[in-house]
């Protein structure tokens, strides 16, 4: 048995498109709808930096710092909204290596920077996972406006309000761990993104329109260990 593992997010970039849920839906195990926001299915990707990360319980000087940027989507199950992660690119081989065989999250090896000064992130990402194909995501991200609470803006809410996420085991089941932490504080956020194969690497083509884009400073997490999911009869 993994124990849970508590961590913080900082300085994230919630980069969303709304897209056809059946192009979601042709990506995702059996088991699991595209949840929809008027309609649409939802793809996001989002850089930020894990800190502290170790076993619950353990002191947060004990914990390793890791960057990361993802690729997901939101779905439901059993009537509980929830993400599906494509990929996730981190800088810790060990974590990573440890990611994938505990709690069969699709982590790849990458060589990232986060660097946060005059109050935008910079942020640069490149796959180095052996035999898997190159991606990278280069960006430069800022929060604009007054921050506000998630819970208060309905298409916040379905973007980030979320507290189980799903992921396929390579035998193929559906596995789900669930996350405690705070609600959300978000800013309007603006970016200048010069490079983005993440999307194309996990079979989608970047939208040519605007993302909706929020940034938040961060929150403090508890991840349960990964469960597997009851077979769908």
């Amino acid at each position: 048995m993994v124990l849970p593992l508590e961590m913080g997010w900082r300085h994230l970039l919630f980069e969303s498109w709304p897209v056809d849920p059946e192009l979601v839906a042709a990506h995702l195990p059996a088991a699991l709808e595209p949840d929809e926001h008027d309609g649409s299915a939802w793809l996001s990707v989002i850089p930020f930096t894990n800190v502290a990360v170790r076993p619950e319980g353990l002191p947060r000087s004990l914990g390793v710092r890791l960057p990361e940027v993802n690729v997901r989507t939101y779905v439901v199950r059993d009537g509980v909204p929830s993400v599906y992660f494509f990929s996730l690119d981190a800088q810790g081989l060990a974590s990573v290596l440890g990611a994938r065989a505990f709690h069969h999250l699709p982590y790849y090896y990458a060589r990232i920077s986060l660097e946060w000064a005059d109050g935008r992130v910079a942020f640069d990402s490149r796959r180095r996972h052996p035999g898997d194909r190159p991606a990278r995501y280069e960006a430069t991200y800022w929060p604009t406006g007054e921050p506000f609470e998630a819970p208060s803006d309905p298409l916040a809410t379905f973007l980030v309000e979320r507290y189980r996420f799903y992921t396929e085991a390579p035998d193929g089941s559906v596995r789900y761990t669930d996350v405690d932490h705070d609600p959300w504080t978000l800013y309007p956020a603006a970016a200048t993104v010069e490079t983005d194969t993440l999307l194309r690497a996990n079979g989608f083509r970047r939208p040519d329109e605007e993302p909706v884009r929020y940034y938040s400073p961060g929150v403090d997490v508890t991840a349960s260990r990964s469960r597997r999911a009851a077979e769908v009869s």
